[in-house]
């Protein structure tokens, strides 16, 4: 009876998955271990890059604050640059040694408006295209922007696509219309009055009592007759 009983023992799932466990552990306990240094040393290093990415964030809002003083007073130059004598970070510096942060990616921003205002426009186009945008309607700005640095450098038909963008990067009865309409007289101006035809008629439609309609129905009559 009790050999009888120790065998329905031996039978019983838990005991055979126990067993089978053990042994498992035995036969593969140093890959195991190994796994588990490795779990412990990624987690630390999770853990250590936190406290290591809020420590950059806050240097670079420290070093970005100085620079928009520059900005406010408009020395774009030492804005831009940082002042050698007073070892101050510029909003280069800041974009490119703390990329990572989002102070760093707003002195990309920051760094194109600064390069704009000193007419420097190749310059201030390769800034902001390192800038990440924004998603929704804080991002429609720095599109904007874009489109308009295109367009002071020469670059039409850029212009033109990026101010649609801008305009489709957050639909809204403020900036929306504004930027389909900007890119409309750009496509007009480039000869694509398919294009510009499409955008206007867009804009008297679905914003028919937007601040640009007068303009949009001005372009949609002076390309009626082309």
């Amino acid at each position: 009876m009790a050999d009888s009983k120790k065998d329905e023992l031996t039978q019983d799932p838990l005991i055979q998955w126990f067993e089978k466990s053990s042994e498992y552990l035995q036969t593969n306990k140093t890959s195991i271990i190994g796994i588990a240094v490795a779990v412990v040393v990624i987690t630390g290093s999770i853990i250590g890059y936190s406290f290591y990415s809020t420590a950059q964030e806050e240097q670079a809002q420290q070093l970005l604050s100085i620079a928009e003083g520059y900005y406010a007073q408009g020395d774009y130059q030492k804005a831009l640059d940082g002042d050698s004598f007073e070892l101050t970070y510029g909003f280069r510096a800041i974009a490119n040694d703390f990329s990572g942060t989002d102070a760093g990616n707003l002195a990309s921003y920051y760094s194109a408006i600064s390069a704009y205002q000193l007419g420097n426009i190749d310059q201030a186009i390769g800034y902001i295209e390192e800038f990440e945008v924004p998603e929704g309607i804080l991002g429609v700005g720095a599109k904007n922007l874009h489109a308009k640095l295109y367009l002071a450098n020469g670059s039409l038909e850029s212009a033109a696509k990026t101010f649609e963008a801008a305009a489709r990067w957050d639909n809204n009865e403020a900036t929306t219309p504004n930027n389909l309409l900007s890119a409309a007289e750009l496509y007009a101006e480039l000869g694509n009055t398919t294009k510009a035809t499409d955008l206007v008629t867009e804009i008297l439609t679905q914003f028919p009592s937007s601040s640009q309609e007068a303009r949009a129905e001005f372009l949609k009559g002076s390309l009626a007759i082309q």
